[in-house]
């Protein structure tokens, strides 16, 4: 999913492999943040602020990921194909397929702090 939108966007890299590598980060943290990104996009308050809390990567890193996906615009479209089918975003947050992606998103965020699951 998000590597197609990205290849729809002028200037932003083919898929989520060259993004991660740009901004320094795992591919499926990337994938992972892009999707959280698209979540928190829908909600009120700041939309990398409120990624930030859920996925553990600083405010720098998400904003540069913004910037690489082509900015708000890019954003909006993420929130809507989430609105259309909510189940792409568990099925990308929710790593160990047991129907909770709150309990991946932690370990996601425990790991960049160098905690042990």
């Amino acid at each position: 999913m998000l590597d197609h939108l990205m290849r729809n966007i002028s200037g932003a890299p083919d898929d989520v492999a060259n993004l991660a590598s740009k901004v320094g980060i795992d591919p499926a943290l990337a994938e992972k943040a892009i999707a959280v990104l698209g979540q928190t996009h829908q909600m009120e308050g700041d939309t990398i602020e409120l990624a930030s809390e859920r996925t553990g990567l600083g405010t720098g890193i998400l904003s540069q990921i913004v910037a690489q996906i082509g900015g708000d615009g890019s954003l909006s479209e993420f929130a809507r194909m989430i609105e259309e089918d909510p189940s792409s975003l568990s099925g990308l947050l929710d790593l160990d397929g047991d129907g909770d992606a709150m309990d991946d998103i932690a370990g996601m965020a425990k790991g960049l702090f160098g905690g042990k699951d």
